[in-house]
């Protein structure tokens, strides 16, 4: 089942996180992912949300999100990342449709 990587954005530094940005794709593309939806958050419907943009990025499985997380290429952002940005990131697995 395929996978998809949420991940809720506020931008602290807008040049590091250019930076991160140039970056970061390369290493989700080695792990066969791909970037759904980048943008920023237009309306919170329910609850509580102080993130500003989002991010979601599918991969063909669980396995494949956490080796590109895990991955050294991605790991190797993570200070430029966390300088430039603070977010948030959830693994979601793809369910099967319900039956009919």
């Amino acid at each position: 089942m395929s996978a998809c990587v949420v991940v809720h954005v506020e931008v602290k530094d807008p040049e590091k996180f250019k930076e991160y940005s140039a970056k970061a794709p390369a290493t989700v593309a080695a792990h066969k992912g791909e970037f759904i939806v980048r943008g920023r958050v237009a309306e919170v419907f329910c609850g509580e949300h102080d993130r500003k943009q989002a991010v979601a990025i599918r991969f063909p499985s669980v396995e494949a999100a956490r080796a590109w997380y895990r991955s050294p290429e991605y790991q190797a952002l993570i200070p430029n990342r966390d300088a430039a940005a603070e977010m948030t990131f959830i693994c979601l697995e793809e369910a099967a449709p319900p039956s009919r």
